[in-house]
């Protein structure tokens, strides 16, 4: 497999932008999803749309029969005011590409075009450009649409931008890499009353304080304190005046673990507090999950030391940090909870004040693409290659 050529890396970075300036939010990725079959047919790719909503497949045989591999990336932007300021910056206020999709997508489509351009494999390559990743499980609306059926891949593989570290060097874990995430909306309610006189009411913004310091404990109380576990309250909205008990208060959150266990412990937890919670201050309460759960994302063994190969024979500089997971999420995880597969992160280089993962001065490290792009396609080649050689020394 040759390498991009400049040409390519222009063509690609000009998707990028492109992308970039027109975000959309998870499930309204319309445009996106249109502008990526519109790219893949160019390449000479079999596209599939409509997979789970917006998703994409697009289909590259090789020259030869074979098993399958899948390369996955995610296309949908954040609900966060742009203020990176390029000339390709977001064209819609309050939208942006604050997580690096459109980086991504890009990635996938330089993969597409080194993998399209030779078709030295035995095999199949199914590119799939997931929508809905940030919220929603995009993933699973993909696969309860079929797409594990209709494009049978044995291994999974995929990767995401990492601010801090530099480009050109790749992080693989030996496991864990990100965190299952469950996610709650949590209202208290009660008939509410002049603040002068709170014994005609129960209190919700008494109740939501209780709750808010007594969720610190399901961590702290509850999870083996070996066992990574992470319990947030991002949103706490009620009352608007001084001298009045509000009718009702209402708390957002996020719960994340490495283990669904972990996880499901989270969960009773956070009911139990709930339920205290509103008793403590006499109010009714009503708690909703998304259900179910986002599982982490857990390399596994085989496909994690694919990636490695891949990374050496790509030229790639193997990130020799700690390799700590992160509590950020990535449905990724419900991928592998059917296929095995791995999960990469690849330099985004220096980290930009206020210009973190989801902060609305980030972008995309355009020099990330040329690497992104032949890891994956250097890992659906070796991953190919492995499992031809095994079909053919068992038959």
């Amino acid at each position: 497999m040759g390498g991009l050529t400049e040409t390519d890396i222009r063509k690609l970075i000009s998707y990028r932008h492109e992308l970039h300036a027109h975000p959309e939010l998870s499930l309204e990725e319309t445009w996106t999803s249109a502008f990526v079959k519109e790219r893949l047919l160019e390449l000479g790719v079999t596209v599939h749309d409509k997979i789970g909503g917006h998703g994409v497949v697009g289909v590259i045989k090789g020259r030869r029969p074979g098993p399958a591999v899948a390369l996955r990336a995610d296309m949908d932007a954040l609900q966060i005011h742009e203020r990176s300021g390029p000339a390709y910056a977001s064209q819609f206020p309050g939208k942006m590409h604050a997580c690096g999709h459109d980086g991504h997508v890009a990635i996938l489509m330089g993969a597409g075009m080194l993998l399209a351009r030779t078709r030295d494999f035995a095999g199949t390559v199914y590119l799939v450009f997931q929508p809905a990743e940030e919220r929603l499980g995009g993933a699973r609306m993909m696969i309860e649409d079929g797409l594990l059926d209709r494009f049978p891949f044995q291994r999974i593989f995929g990767l995401h931008n990492w601010p801090g570290l530099p480009v050109g060097e790749v992080m693989v874990h030996d496991g864990p890499v990100m965190a299952g995430t469950s996610e709650f909306d949590l209202s208290f309610s009660a008939e509410g009353a002049h603040a002068a006189m709170p014994h005609l009411t129960g209190d919700p913004l008494l109740a939501g304080g209780h709750f808010l310091t007594g969720l610190q404990q399901a961590v702290g109380r509850a999870v083996d304190p070996y066992e990574p576990a992470v319990a947030t309250v991002g949103s706490f909205q009620g009352g608007h005046a001084q001298n009045i008990i509000p009718q009702s208060a209402e708390l957002k959150g996020t719960l994340r673990a490495f283990r669904m266990e972990t996880l499901e412990l989270l969960r009773d937890r956070t009911r139990s507090i709930a339920q205290s919670a509103a008793s403590i201050a006499s109010c009714g309460f009503d708690l909703m999950f998304d259900d179910p759960p986002i599982p982490p994302v857990v390399n596994t063994p085989a496909e994690r030391d694919l990636m490695r190969q891949a990374v050496k024979q790509a030229g790639l500089t193997a990130s020799e940090g700690a390799k700590k997971p992160t509590m950020a999420g990535d449905d990724f995880g419900l991928f592998l909870q059917h296929r095995p597969g791995a999960y990469v992160w690849i330099g985004n280089g220096p980290v930009m004040p206020d210009g973190g993962l989801h902060q609305p001065a980030y972008d995309f490290n355009d020099a990330a693409v040329r690497p992104g792009a032949e890891l994956l396609a250097k890992t659906a080649e070796i991953a190919l290659a492995k499992d031809t050689n095994l079909n053919r020394s068992t038959n």
